[in-house]
């Protein structure tokens, strides 16, 4: 498992489902849209001034996020993005 540092949280991106008819953009395209996931584990917070500073998402929480680095670990494909490339928490 990923032990993410500071304010670092790691997704497992949402499977994206294919729509008949839709139209397919080229990688360099896709890669600037936002993305949807599973937060799998979250860091402690940053430290500023001496102090932790608690992320506001969770584990379980369902993001939209617009751009992360990309590892795989055990066969499985993540993201770990900072907590500000975190744009909403979806409910």
């Amino acid at each position: 498992m990923i032990k993410p540092l500071s304010d670092h949280v790691v997704i497992e991106p949402l499977k994206e489902e294919k729509k008949k008819g839709g139209i397919i953009l080229p990688d360099t395209i896709s890669k600037e849209r936002q993305e949807q996931g599973k937060v799998i584990a979250a860091g402690p917070g940053k430290l500023v001034d001496g102090k932790r500073i608690p992320l506001q998402v969770k584990k379980g929480d369902i993001v939209v996020y617009s751009y992360g680095h990309e590892v795989k670990v055990d066969g499985k494909e993540y993201t770990i993005v900072a907590e500000d490339s975190i744009l909403a928490v979806i409910d």
